[in-house]
């Protein structure tokens, strides 16, 4: 039973994890998805 716990916690800190970074760098490809649009539209 102590083992399901803590496999169950374990799980929702990576899912936390995951989503917090996939936010995080949504910034990051927005940014880059800008850049090339740029590149592409100054040529």
């Amino acid at each position: 039973m102590e083992f399901q716990l803590t496999f169950k916690i374990i799980i929702i800190v990576v899912v936390l994890i995951a989503v917090y970074a996939t936010l995080r760098n949504l910034d990051v490809i927005k940014i880059i998805l800008i850049y090339f649009k740029d590149l592409l539209l100054r040529k």
